[in-house]
């Protein structure tokens, strides 16, 4: 075991931990932040999206020697009022049907619709295609994108 510090969701926080537990297991079991779900744990489905200093990775193949003295950020540190433009969009449109993968689809659009603030279908499928949904929902997915851009241009 060994200490690791990291700051998640802008909070410093210091766990004891295996140098090789993935972090998705830090944040849900050490850390109470279940927002972050196990999907695959392969790293395929992007359930366990999270940010690593601004950059979308799987939380479930991140140990957390990588991520140690680097921010976090979760679902649950997205926008703590739940105004950010994805969440905002994400419940004008009624996106979810069992909402399982949509922590991981959030977390994706918010990486990289920051740098491309006015995406084309063909972006949104390009850049969503590694998080799966398996209810279907990728129509309202990509109108809930297309939806934060709009409420983000603003």
């Amino acid at each position: 075991m060994a200490t690791f510090t990291l700051t998640v969701n802008g909070r410093e926080r210091s766990v004891e931990a295996e140098p090789d537990m993935p972090l998705l297991w830090v944040l849900r079991d050490l850390l109470g932040l279940t927002g972050t779900k196990y999907g695959c744990g392969q790293a395929l489905c992007g359930a366990c999206t999270v940010h690593l200093s601004g950059r979308a990775v799987r939380s479930c193949e991140t140990e957390i020697q990588e991520a140690a003295g680097l921010s976090v950020t979760t679902i649950e540190g997205l926008s703590e009022a739940g105004d950010h433009p994805l969440q905002i969009a994400w419940k004008e449109l009624d996106v979810p049907q069992c909402g399982y993968c949509q922590a991981g689809h959030l977390m994706e659009a918010a990486a990289w619709l920051a740098s491309v603030p006015r995406p084309t279908l063909e972006d949104i499928d390009r850049e969503q295609s590694d998080v799966l949904c398996r209810c279907g929902t990728y129509e309202r997915i990509r109108a809930a994108i297309l939806r934060a851009a709009e409420i983000q241009g603003r």
